[in-house]
Formats: structure tokens, C-alpha cells, sequence
């Protein structure tokens, strides 16, 4: 029982390095690279492109095209999205988000969607089905548009993009923009002015190039989500998908690409029953949706409808979409707790207008209805010290014969009223709150380069001059002086030692905000302890010497 901090600590330490790990997996998460929209379209082929086209669920048939128009790039631009639309298939093949930068301090706005350094990731939509366009065997229909540029100036911006096929049924594929929103309709028109009805399935999907894990590089995850009627929120990552491809039916539903802090779903007519695909093919993995076959009759039409976003993990904004579409917003098991403290955080930031100082008043919160167990600790550890003599004398009574001598302390811990375990209520306490608060700097787009002060800029990065990890070794180290020491071993006293050390070396790569909790935690406890030794040495306690 008398090693009972050192197992503590221990604990600890492999938890920091769990998240260390876990860590360092973000730091790349930034994309590199530049816009390859135009090499892009250069260099891909029919072929290749047609490979993206889903099955349809009729058994296709060839579908004519019209003369074929020359391929560009048109740009979009609102007040938060900067978009590139491929005409040939309409697919969005680049997207920068305008109220994001790349990296701390950059003026270049946020690449989410594009080419990047030879991996691609791009959304795309199209029509299939007995006489669908993206059918045909011999490519994707090309688009036409009647400017190459678009800009918001009011609430809406819809951009159409036009093709008829030599049977003269016309296509417009519309995208719908609008103010301040990440979120795009996408109208698929069709006017059938033959004279025979005529069958076309909408599709839409997520395209990404393959990025595997490693224990040092890539984030905790990347790769594609789902919901279903029946299952809310289901990742499906990359070994997935190469181990089997996912076919599911569902009304309503959604799917997605996470990544950390950004996400891109589409959200198709919830009235519909869809179907959920997944494929992966030379290190591309996709996941799309199949609507129902839509039947037009001749000369007569029909608008089909899906939903796009492409933009920050925002909870509001994603749940306005899809009722589950805010669980992409990943928290992991300990949801239940990273929610209502991300909530608390947002409401102190909004009254401080500073999230460092948020960060400060939550550990203040937290020690405050932690303090009755944090007495209850160090009185514990105190009355432990003090019944140090008496177990020495228990050890010589008793020798090796381990049974008797723990038969013997239980007695003894009755007796004197102590609670061997009572020192470690509070740690592990703080640290689900702790962990917690690890993934709200991983998941919350709203503490993405928050700033603090003085060298402080980003609090979601580490501190890039070592400061709060070193004075957070300074602080642990100083708290265990303060502390009455219970352990006599010399071996566990060395590493104890050491262990203020360790943990300043792990906390070096953690964001610097959850190193300034813990930090403040720390000299939160060290003002605690001071007060409650003090009391306990009044009443004739010798705590410490």
C-alpha cells in the first residue's frame, strides 16, 4: 500500500505517453502542397475518371453523349469558400476555406480539398442509372457554363452547369451557394424532351488518396464515416475498405471523410432510400450513396436533390444538416464529458474573451468541487506518513510471511481510521477530465490556433519555447516535496525523483493549453495542500519533516 503514488504516477505516465503518441500522430495533419487543379485535369483520362462511376442498380446500358465540349475549371467564391468545379463530370476538385488559415499566422487560407503533394481528395456527384450521363462508357459528360468565374454578392449564389445529350435531354447540374454557410445544394434538373421515359440514378461521393497510420505521423483518424437509420455514426476507414467493400441500404442516411478539425459529408433526400458504397482502387478510397432510380417520363422533368459540406467540425452547423452528422465531431468514449466541457469553455471564453484565461477558470471549477477529496487525500497521505513507524515494526515482526503482515497493516489501517487508497480519489478524478479535455484540442475547430498571450499564440500546438513544460516539472517536482513521503524504498524514491523530469520531456509535443491546465492544476493543488497541512498542524499533526 505504501507504493500506492508510485503506481499513481506510473498510471499517469502511460496515459501522457498514450497521448503523447497520439499527439505527435497530429502534428502532420496539415496538408502540404499547392493547387494541381489544372495539372489535374491535364493529365487524367476517361478511363481513369469512369473507374469513380458507381454500378448502376439496373444493369447499364450504353448511353449516347453529345459532342463532347472543351474541359476547364470554373471558381467559385463566397465569403468562406473558395471552390473549383471540374466541368468535365461537375465535380468540386478544390476547396479553400477563406475563415481558416493553412498554418498559425499564414495569410493562405485552409486547402481542404485538392491535390497535395501527389494525394488527392475531391468530391464528386453525377447521374447513372439505364440512361444516365456518368454512364456512358466512353467518359463523363463535360459541362458547359456560361462564365468561367462566380462571385457571392448576395444571400445565394446558384451556378448552373449545363449539357444535352444527342437524344436532347437536358441536364443542369446546379450548385447552390450561400452566405456565411458551408454547406451546398446540389439541384440536378432533368428535362426529357424525347419521347420515350427514360431512368437516372443521382450518386455522390467522397474521393481520397489512402493514408495509412503510423506510430509518429498521420492523426488519430483519417478516413470515412457513415449513418444509417439504424447506426447512427460507423467509421470505415482505409483497411476497411480494402478488406470489403461496404453495400448498404438506408433511408435517409449520410456519409463523410474526417480529418481533425475539418470534415466533408454529403447528405442526400432523407425521404429516399439510398445505398451506401465504399471501393478502394489504386490508393483511392471512396465512399458514395446511390439514390432511388428516378423515372421521367417523355417530354416532362425532374429535380433530384443532395447536400454537400465541406468545412469546419461545427456541432450546430452539422446537426441542421443530419441529426447524427455532429458525431463526426469525434470525442470517443469520453463524449459525455468533452461536450458539456467544450459548452463551459465556449460560455467562460465568451464572457473572458481569451481561451487561456477559459482554460485557467475551468481547472479553477474543477479544483473547486474536487477539494473536499483532495483533503481527504492529503489527510489520508499525512496520517500514512505518520503510521510509517509502526509498519516498520510490523515488517520486523513478521518477516517474509507476507499473509500475516497484510492481515496485520488492514488491522492496523482499521484502527487508526485511514483509508489507504484515499490519496488516489482525486487523480483519478482529474483524469477523464483531463483526457477529455486532450480530445476537445483534437476535435474543436474553436481551438484551432486560439491564442493566449505573450508567446502563447496557438494553445492548440505545443509551446514553442519549452516554458509550460518546464515550470509544470518545476511545479510537480515542488509538489512532491510538499507531499508527506511514504515510501521507503530507494528505488521507487529515485524514480520518483526523475519523474517531474519525464513528464516535462512527454509534455513538450501536448498542446500547450492542456499543458497550462495541468500546470494550473498543479499550483492550484500546491495552494490547497499548503492550506490543509497547515490546518492538520494546528491540531498537533507533524505532516511533514
Amino acid at each position: 500500500m505504501e507504493s500506492q503514488r508510485t503506481f499513481l504516477f506510473i498510471g499517469l505516465l502511460l496515459v501522457s505517453f498514450l497521448l503523447f503518441q497520439e499527439w505527435t500522430k497530429e502534428q502532420n495533419q496539415q496538408q502540404a502542397g499547392t493547387s494541381a487543379v489544372t495539372q489535374q485535369v491535364a493529365n487524367s483520362t476517361p478511363t481513369d475518371e469512369q473507374t469513380d462511376v458507381p454500378a448502376s442498380s439496373q444493369t447499364d446500358v450504353p448511353v449516347a453523349a453529345a459532342t463532347q465540349a472543351a474541359r476547364s475549371v470554373i471558381t467559385v467564391t463566397t465569403d468562406v469558400l473558395d471552390v473549383k468545379i471540374d466541368t468535365k463530370g461537375g465535380d468540386i476538385v478544390e476547396a479553400s476555406l477563406l475563415q481558416h488559415a493553412e498554418t498559425h499566422g499564414s495569410e493562405e487560407p485552409y486547402l481542404l480539398l485538392g491535390e497535395f503533394a501527389g494525394k488527392q481528395y475531391i468530391s464528386q456527384s453525377g447521374l447513372i442509372g439505364l440512361n444516365g450521363p456518368d454512364a456512358n462508357k466512353s467518359g463523363r459528360p463535360v459541362y458547359e457554363t456560361t462564365q468561367k468565374n462566380y462571385q457571392l454578392s448576395g444571400d445565394t449564389l446558384r451556378v448552373p452547369l449545363n449539357f444535352v445529350d444527342d437524344k436532347g435531354v437536358q441536364y443542369t447540374k446546379t450548385f447552390v451557394f450561400k452566405a456565411g454557410k458551408y454547406d451546398v445544394d446540389l439541384e440536378y434538373q432533368v428535362n426529357n424532351t424525347t419521347a420515350e421515359p427514360i431512368q437516372v440514378q443521382l450518386y455522390t461521393q467522397i474521393k481520397r488518396t489512402r493514408q495509412d497510420k503510423s506510430s509518429m505521423i498521420d492523426q488519430t483518424y483519417l478516413g470515412a464515416a457513415y449513418g444509417t437509420s439504424e447506426e447512427p455514426y460507423e467509421k470505415y476507414s482505409f483497411s476497411d475498405m480494402e478488406e470489403a467493400s461496404l453495400n448498404k441500404n438506408t433511408q435517409g442516411g449520410y456519409i463523410a471523410f474526417i480529418q481533425k478539425y475539418f470534415v466533408s459529408a454529403w447528405v442526400p433526400d432523407q425521404q429516399n432510400t439510398n445505398t451506401i458504397y465504399t471501393s478502394l482502387r489504386n490508393g483511392n478510397g471512396i465512399i458514395g450513396m446511390k439514390g432511388e432510380p428516378a423515372n421521367i417520363q417523355a417530354n416532362s422533368s425532374a429535380t433530384l436533390h443532395s447536400i454537400y459540406y465541406l468545412g469546419p467540425k461545427d456541432t450546430d452547423a452539422l446537426e441542421a444538416l443530419h441529426e447524427d452528422l455532429d458525431l463526426t465531431v469525434d470525442y470517443g468514449w469520453l463524449w459525455f464529458i468533452s461536450q458539456p466541457l467544450l459548452e463551459l469553455l465556449k460560455l467562460i471564453y465568451g464572457l473572458l474573451g481569451n481561451w487561456g484565461l477559459a482554460i485557467i477558470a475551468i481547472t479553477i471549477i474543477v479544483k473547486t468541487a474536487l477539494y473536499p477529496l483532495t483533503k481527504a487525500q492529503y489527510t489520508s497521505m499525512a496520517k500514512m506518513r505518520m503510521l510509517q513507524p509502526k509498519m516498520q515494526a510490523l515488517k520486523e515482526r513478521y518477516g517474509d510471511d507476507r499473509q500475516k503482515f497484510g492481515q496485520a497493516m488492514m488491522e492496523m489501517y482499521r484502527k487508526e481510521k485511514v483509508n489507504p487508497m484515499g490519496g488516489c480519489f482525486p487523480l483519478l478524478l482529474q483524469m477523464p477530465i483531463f483526457l477529455a479535455l486532450f480530445y476537445v484540442f483534437l476535435e474543436s475547430t474553436e481551438l484551432r490556433h486560439a491564442e493566449f498571450g505573450l508567446w502563447l499564440t496557438d494553445l492548440s500546438a505545443m509551446d514553442p519555447y519549452y516554458v509550460l513544460p518546464v515550470l509544470f516539472g518545476a511545479s510537480m517536482f515542488l509538489t512532491q516535496k510538499l507531499q508527506p513521503m511514504t515510501i521507503t524504498d530507494p528505488m521507487q524514491q529515485k524514480m520518483m525523483t526523475y519523474m517531474p523530469v519525464v513528464f516535462s520531456i512527454f509534455f513538450i509535443w501536448f498542446p500547450s493549453g492542456l499543458v497550462l491546465y495541468w500546470l494550473v492544476s498543479n499550483l492550484i493543488s500546491i495552494a490547497q495542500m499548503l492550506i490543509i497541512y497547515r490546518g492538520m498542524e494546528k491540531k498537533g499533526m507533524k505532516v511533514r519533516g
